[in-house]
């Protein structure tokens, strides 16, 4: 079982999101169970449960773990294919988002719309290297930081984005034969509370985040709500 997958077809994502579905993709997370057994944790009929596992098969969400005999019935025993899952904004490919439509290095949204495409852009690269059975070379970096002040958080920005863009001019050649391109997404955003509420302005514990795959130098503005450096080489994104 993967640790997490992504979603990238509109129709596996539909049914993905039924609510019952969900609940049976989170048991079947939990470990392989039949339908029979399904049936008593979720409260509906063997037949039913049946055949929302049928949907969650075909679209590759569940599969078959193995069987076994009860009685004169043998029972299928099905597993969930990951542990979680994200959908991709390819399962939505006319409406997704496109941040190069809008760049605005203190907006959220910007900032939301670099990270659709980064799990669009990793997800795709994940399926491709998964067909051809090869390793898929990455790194993320994760971590959090508590500023005194909004001073000292704009200081971090500034030093950060010196930081990054130094490396980039330091390692970027962009004539290298056979170079391959990444790109390069740092982000910093405050940290939700454990209810799901943002902390308020000014006291913010950010997250940053990095995740290799393009380049060039970031600039640097003095207060950010939320700020996404998007790097790519010159006519590469």
């Amino acid at each position: 079982m993967l640790d997490v997958t992504v979603i990238e077809d509109a129709e596996a994502a539909a049914v993905s999101l039924d609510p019952i579905r969900a609940r049976l993709l989170a048991e079947l997370a939990a470990g392989p169970a039949s339908a029979a057994m399904l049936a008593a944790k979720v409260g509906l009929p063997r037949q039913k449960v049946n055949y929302h596992l049928k949907a969650l098969e075909r679209h590759g969400l569940v599969e078959l773990a193995g069987e076994r005999r009860k009685g004169n019935v043998t029972e299928r025993l099905m597993r969930a294919t990951a542990a979680s899952y994200v959908i991709s904004p390819l399962a939505l490919a006319a409406v997704q988002p496109d941040p190069d439509r809008f760049r605005d290095q203190l907006s959220a949204r910007w900032l939301l719309a670099v990270g659709a495409r980064l799990v669009r852009d990793v997800g795709a690269l994940i399926t491709g290297a998964t067909k051809a059975r090869k390793r898929l070379a990455t790194y993320a970096l994760d971590g959090e930081v508590t500023f005194a002040s909004a001073a000292d958080r704009a200081a971090f920005i500034e030093e950060l984005t010196q930081g990054v863009g130094a490396l980039i001019r330091k390692y970027h050649d962009g004539n290298a034969e056979g170079g391959r391109d990444h790109r390069i997404v740092v982000a910093v955003h405050p940290t939700l509370k454990p209810e799901a509420v943002a902390e308020p302005e000014g006291m913010a514990k950010p997250e940053v985040t990095a995740e290799p795959e393009g380049m060039a130098k970031p600039e640097v503005t003095a207060e950010p709500e939320a700020v996404a450096v998007d790097s790519t080489p010159p006519g590469q994104d």
